[in-house]
């Protein structure tokens, strides 16, 4: 998916040092959302709601005297939660992020964005319909993991390397997953679970003129504990062994740019096919359309047709209507800025 991030830059440096840079780079969003038959954790009707969400993104880069470049980031989001109110979806700050860079060569570490995520050797997401791009064409997608930078609680760090030489590039990742996904409440009656999951990912990517093809294949492998909310005791261990993989096919033909992408694992039913594009009808107006099927056998396909209207200054209006995978209607309607 696009992010319009505007950056102001301060220069930090001294005679026989090299300059080191702390960027600022700020996107916000809000508007109105509506999913068919939605509620919130109440189980009140929550058909429509006002979406927001505000991110702050602090990017510090130093390079040292044989040249190689260093960068660290550190991102704060504030947005709604699932109940209507303000503050939620694991705001506040997150990790940190690192990397190291030599020419074609570049190491992340810490709370950063694995092969799938990255973007670095397919489009995994495609042009997603909305301003808060509520269909994608991975939206059917079962098993494919794509962790990336973010704020709030990070349960997991990632360790990739890419490298680009020519028009290839190839792409790793590896994390370790040890996330408690609920905590344990004996009044409540709520066990305790957790994940203890090592995963990996392997992409490579070719472009050529205005195209590119990639693939990128993975494993997670671990176990997933459930423990007793009264006594803390485990009662039960469930093996995850999902191996995934995606490829993808993205490129322009004049004011068209599209994407497509097929996905299968290990935990889906049936492969997944996905398909989006966006269309510039003029200088400031474009029409996107996303469409994802497959997946679960259960899963109806997901589709949605929107558009995109630059106001200047960094601000697009932008809005969508379509159909989830559980066959709801689902559309919103908001603006996008950065600064």
């Amino acid at each position: 998916m696009k992010k319009v991030l505007i950056a102001t830059t301060a220069l930090v440096g001294s005679a026989g040092m090299a300059a080191a840079e702390i960027s600022f780079a700020g996107a916000a969003r809000f508007g109105l959302t509506y999913v068919e038959d939605r509620t919130d954790d109440a189980g009140f009707d929550a058909e429509t709601v006002i979406e927001q969400r505000l991110r702050f993104t602090v990017t510090g880069q130093a390079t040292s005297d044989n040249g190689l470049e260093f960068e660290a980031r550190i991102r704060a989001e504030s947005g709604e939660s699932s109940d209507n109110s303000i503050g939620g979806n694991d705001g506040g700050f997150g990790a940190a992020g690192f990397a190291v860079s030599t020419g074609g060569l570049r190491l992340d570490v810490g709370n950063v964005s694995d092969v799938l995520d990255s973007g670095d050797t397919l489009n995994l997401f495609g042009f997603g319909v909305g301003f808060t791009s509520f269909i994608e064409q991975n939206s059917n997608s079962v098993g494919i993991p794509s962790n990336g930078f973010g704020a709030g609680d990070a349960d997991q760090t990632n360790i990739k390397l890419r490298y680009n030489v020519g028009d290839f590039t190839i792409s790793a990742s590896f994390s370790n997953n040890t996330s408690v996904i609920t905590e344990l409440d004996e009044d409540a009656g709520v066990n305790g679970v957790a994940n203890d999951i090592d995963e990996y990912q392997i992409g490579v990517g070719y472009s050529f003129g205005d195209y590119r093809i990639g693939a990128a294949f993975g494993s997670e492998d671990g176990d997933t504990v459930t423990r007793d909310a009264a006594t803390g005791a485990v009662t039960s261990v469930e093996a995850v062994d999902n191996d995934f993989w995606a490829i993808g096919f993205d490129g322009s033909v004049g004011a068209v740019d599209f994407a497509a992408v097929i996905t299968d694992s290990d935990s889906a039913d049936d492969a997944t096919f996905g398909f989006s594009l966006d269309y510039d009808v003029s200088a400031v107006t474009s029409i996107r359309f996303a469409a994802s099927t497959g997946g679960d056998d259960d899963s109806d396909t997901s589709y949605g047709i929107g558009a995109t209207h630059s106001l200047g200054g960094g601000v697009t209006l932008a809005g969508g209507i379509g159909s989830n995978s559980s066959g709801n209607t689902v559309a919103d309607l908001g603006v996008t800025f950065g600064f």
